[in-house]
């Protein structure tokens, strides 16, 4: 028999199933409740006026008031940051919040960001018209020519930023590769990694620098709640001479130089201490418990997710009244090989297909659906579709949808987690009914 007592003293390096229940949240010293308790408060009582005075002074750590730190927020950034391999997380009320509050912490004005013209809608509309009011210059590229993101490097660029699977056209991103790009500017690389999650790919294992997220979609998972956040893997040199902003003293904190002071997590600091303080947009400490409930059963619900998206691709990729299937794991995607190397387990579930017949087919299609909810939401355990040219990209021009990967037929879906045999059964109704209605248009 081996020693036992060397087997129970062994560090143990715990699952990602295991992690996504217990990391973050342990039961509760004060009552024993084993699950994570919501602290519903605005403010915490000192200790004394030497311990408050060093809160506030970043010389202790510890609770202030719930716009910058809670409890039960805290055990949902540690959670999520344990997932995803950084040395932290920070929360916020959603994911363009959490995004524009790490612009507003690295970027001056006069600098440079490049961005993928693949990103979210949302996005493209924040960066345009936030940069603009920021004095912030921006440049959009082909996020599958790495020659684009090259060419678009100027002495001031001081961010590159893309999404894992591009939304809504399915673009896979080449994270080493640009990351690369970044790096021999002395430049981080941002990746939004929401329709990937962690259990999915973690950017930063391929050399990103920051991860964001819309927690709101598959880390909650049940259409509850609104939250994102940001996580930092902790090895970007802050201190390059290029990001003032984090490197030079504070003129909040009496001149503390976050990244001097606080080394690996002198950037997080930074964003919780001065950026969230001063924005104010802070996630709810229910919202908090609700994501942290839902990443518990993350790894279970993507399976099931990339499984119908996958048997839902290969039905509309063979029916006559689809035109195109932009999911990156069909053996036909141009993104196969990257999804081989970056997602092994799976490209998501929220893709588009194109109809037959365009918009009109398009809106004939989804009001016939039955169990596909018709929404402006994506994640959710249940299935969901939307016309992206007329909502979630609406306000995009028409270079901007076509950059995108949107014509006027364009549909997204984001499968769910109900048996795929139903899901097929819903769409394929739909089909027919946008077919009758094209054969309505034509003898008409």
């Amino acid at each position: 028999m081996g020693d036992k007592s060397t087997i129970t003293t062994q560090e143990k390096s715990f699952g990602f199933h295991t992690r996504s229940v217990h990391a973050g949240s342990r039961p509760d010293p004060a009552t024993g409740a084993r699950a994570l308790p919501i602290f519903q408060t605005t403010s915490y009582v000192f200790e004394n006026s030497e311990s408050a005075a060093a809160y506030f002074n970043l010389q202790e750590y510890g609770n202030t008031y719930s716009r910058i730190m809670n409890p039960t927020v805290a055990a949902f950034e540690e959670r999520l940051a344990n997932l995803d391999g950084g040395v932290g997380a920070v929360a916020f009320a959603s994911g363009l919040a959490a995004q524009s509050a790490t612009f507003f912490t690295m970027l001056n004005p006069g600098d440079h960001v490049i961005a993928s013209a693949a990103l979210y809608g949302g996005s493209v509309t924040q960066l345009k018209h936030l940069f603009r009011k920021l004095s912030v210059e921006l440049d959009f590229v082909d996020p599958d020519n790495l020659d684009a993101w090259r060419g678009a490097l100027r002495e001031n660029t001081k961010l590159l930023f893309a999404e894992t699977i591009g939304n809504p056209g399915g673009n896979v991103l080449d994270i080493q590769a640009v990351a690369d790009i970044a790096h021999a500017h002395a430049t981080p690389l941002m990746v939004d990694n929401t329709f990937a999650t962690p259990y999915l790919n973690r950017p930063l294992e391929w050399g990103a620098d920051i991860v964001v997220y819309s927690a709101t979609k598959f880390l909650g998972g049940h259409g509850t709640s609104i939250a994102g956040a940001v996580i930092e893997s902790g090895e970007f040199d802050w201190s390059n001479g290029r990001f003032p902003v984090i490197a030079e003293p504070s003129p909040a904190y009496h001149g503390l130089a976050f990244h001097e002071t606080f080394g690996t997590f002198g950037f997080l600091m930074k964003l919780r201490a001065e950026t969230l303080r001063d924005l104010g947009a802070a996630l709810s400490p229910f919202n908090a418990f609700l994501i942290a409930q839902g990443l518990e059963t993350l790894p279970l619900r993507m399976k099931q997710h990339v499984s119908n998206a996958r048997a839902v691709a290969e039905f509309l990729s063979n029916h006559q009244q689809v035109d195109r299937v932009s999911y990156p794991g069909l053996r036909s995607s141009p993104y196969l090989a990257l999804v081989d190397k970056y997602l092994p387990k799976g490209p998501g579930a929220v893709f588009c297909f194109d109809i037959v017949g365009g918009r009109a087919a398009g809106l004939a299609f989804i009001e016939s659906l039955t169990l596909f909810s018709h929404l402006a939401n994506v994640g959710d355990a249940k299935s969901l579709v939307i016309h992206p040219a007329s909502t979630t990209h609406r306000q995009l021009s028409e270079p901007e949808l076509t950059a995108a990967g949107i014509g006027p037929g364009t549909i997204r879906l984001s499968v769910g987690i109900e048996d795929s045999d139903d899901l097929i059964w819903d769409l394929a109704q739909g089909l027919e009914a946008a077919a009758a209605r094209g054969l309505e248009r034509v003898e008409d």
